[in-house]
C-alpha cells in the first residue's frame, strides 16, 4: 500500500512539473516569443546548447529556458552591450542540436563575456535589426 502511494504522489509531482513547463512556454510563445538556441559557457563547452524562447523587451532580449522552473527569464542580454564577433553555420555535432538552417552568432558584451545564439533566418534578420537599431544620438557597431 506505501509503494502505491508513493508512485502516485510521484507521477502527481511529475503532472505538475510537465503542466508548469508546458503552460510556460506557451505563455512566452504567446507574447511573442522565437524559439533560440544560447550556449554562454566556454569553459564546459560540453554543456552544449541550451534550447529556449527569446523575447524582445525595449532595450533587452531576454531568454526563457525551454527546462526551467524560474518564473522570470534565465538570462538577458542588452542591446547597448552586445556586439556579434563571429557569424558561422553550425558544424559537426551543432547540426543536430539545433533548429533546421539555423545560424549562429558568436556574440561579446561589453564585459568581455561570450555568448553563442542560434536562431532560423527569419529570427536572425529581427535579431541582427533590433541590435543594429538605435535610439537617436546613439551609435551601435552594425551586427551583420
Amino acid at each position: 500500500m506505501e509503494i502505491t502511494l508513493v508512485v502516485i504522489v510521484l507521477l502527481t509531482v511529475i503532472a505538475a512539473v510537465l503542466i508548469w513547463v508546458a503552460l510556460r512556454w506557451r505563455g512566452v510563445l504567446r507574447a511573442g516569443g522565437i524559439n533560440v538556441a544560447l550556449k554562454w559557457n566556454d569553459e564546459q563547452a560540453d554543456l552544449g546548447w541550451h534550447l529556449g524562447i527569446g523575447r524582445y523587451q525595449g532595450e533587452r532580449f531576454v531568454w526563457f529556458r525551454v527546462l526551467s522552473m524560474r518564473r522570470g527569464p534565465d538570462r538577458v542580454l542588452y542591446r547597448e552591450s552586445l556586439r556579434v564577433a563571429e557569424r558561422r553555420d553550425p558544424t559537426g555535432s551543432e547540426m543536430y542540436a539545433l533548429p533546421t538552417g539555423a545560424t549562429v552568432l558568436r556574440c561579446e558584451s561589453s564585459r568581455g563575456d561570450m555568448i553563442e545564439i542560434a536562431m532560423a533566418t527569419g529570427a536572425l534578420t529581427g535579431f541582427l535589426s533590433w541590435l543594429e537599431s538605435a535610439p537617436p544620438g546613439r551609435q551601435v557597431p552594425r551586427a551583420s
